[in-house]
């Protein structure tokens, strides 16, 4: 992990230019991956590459997606064990747009935040 005060003013602010932009192609490859699937692996694969040299803002962000990532997977698993029962059709399908929208909005509200240089709370 990069120790900001171990640097130089402006090697730290070229270092967390850098990071951003890697923060904001991650967020796009989830965005992508809404509709696609395969950019959020991708996307999922580099959070977890690049969380570990990462500033804390910066991190924070990758673990932001990473969760998303997971708790978004667990519900999808379960609207579709819900979808199976064919009863439970209409609720599994309301709950899919629920984890489609809570995908968006996380993911944008992180591209909001990433923007105003801010981190992502814990």
């Amino acid at each position: 992990m990069h120790e900001e005060h171990d640097r130089p003013a402006g090697d730290v602010a070229l270092i967390q230019h850098e990071q951003r932009i890697w923060a904001i192609i991650t967020y796009v490859l989830h965005l992508f991956g809404a509709v696609l699937a395969l950019p959020s692996i991708l996307g999922l694969i580099m959070n977890y590459v690049l969380r570990d040299n990462a500033l804390p803002a910066t991190r924070s962000h990758h673990d932001w997606m990473i969760r998303t990532f997971w708790w978004t997977l667990g519900w999808t698993v379960l609207s579709i064990l819900l979808w199976v029962t064919v009863i439970l059709i209409p609720l599994a399908w309301l709950l899919g747009v629920g984890i489609w929208l809570w995908w968006m909005y996380r993911h944008i509200r992180g591209l909001i935040r990433l923007a105003d240089h801010q981190p992502m709370p814990y």
